[in-house]
């Protein structure tokens, strides 16, 4: 039953992220990533990773999904501007990518890790992922966590600043 449930989210995955690229609406493109996302974040959950797949779906779904939306509508792209006849190369490096996946499936040697935690991961299992992630973010990485805040903070006033009129010598009005 589990990877009949896998194989349904890659198979949706997959036709998706095909969509993503092949259709030529941005829009459709955009719902086609929405979908995507979703589905990723069925897998997270059957990875029993629950915090990931929220965090998925309100990042991913919710804000840069809506990000891209507006950069689409704002820049108004032309259709003849849209896409660049890389149609050839694209079929090419596909082709090659599924003879490999074939070739690794057919020797038998694919690596299949069991479902659920094991090992030390299995002790500690009463406490939950939020949990753990946030310790080791608080504790463990804690200095690269603010170094990251702050350039974010940075570039958030960067662009803020950039986005103003009149700056960098230009005075129209």
């Amino acid at each position: 039953m589990a990877s009949l449930i896998f194989f349904y989210f890659a198979g949706v995955i997959i036709v998706t992220a095909t969509l993503v690229v092949a259709l030529r609406n941005p829009v459709f493109s955009a719902l086609s990533l929405l979908v995507m996302f979703f589905h990723v974040a069925g897998l997270y959950v059957t990875l029993h990773a629950e915090f990931l797949a929220a965090i998925q779906i309100i990042v991913y779904a919710g804000a840069i999904l809506v990000l891209y939306l507006f950069v689409v509508m704002l820049l108004n792209v032309k259709r003849e501007d849209q896409y660049h006849r890389q149609g050839p190369v694209a079929v090419f490096l596909g082709l090659t990518l599924l003879a490999e996946v074939a070739l690794v499936a057919l020797s038998g040697e694919v690596p299949v890790a069991p479902l659920g935690p094991q090992g030390p991961l299995a002790a500690g299992s009463a406490v939950g992922n939020t949990e753990s992630i946030g310790e080791v973010l608080y504790t463990t990485y804690l200095f690269p966590f603010e170094v990251a805040s702050l350039i974010l903070l940075v570039a958030m006033v960067g662009a803020v600043i950039l986005s103003k009129k009149g700056i960098l010598g230009s005075k129209s009005s």
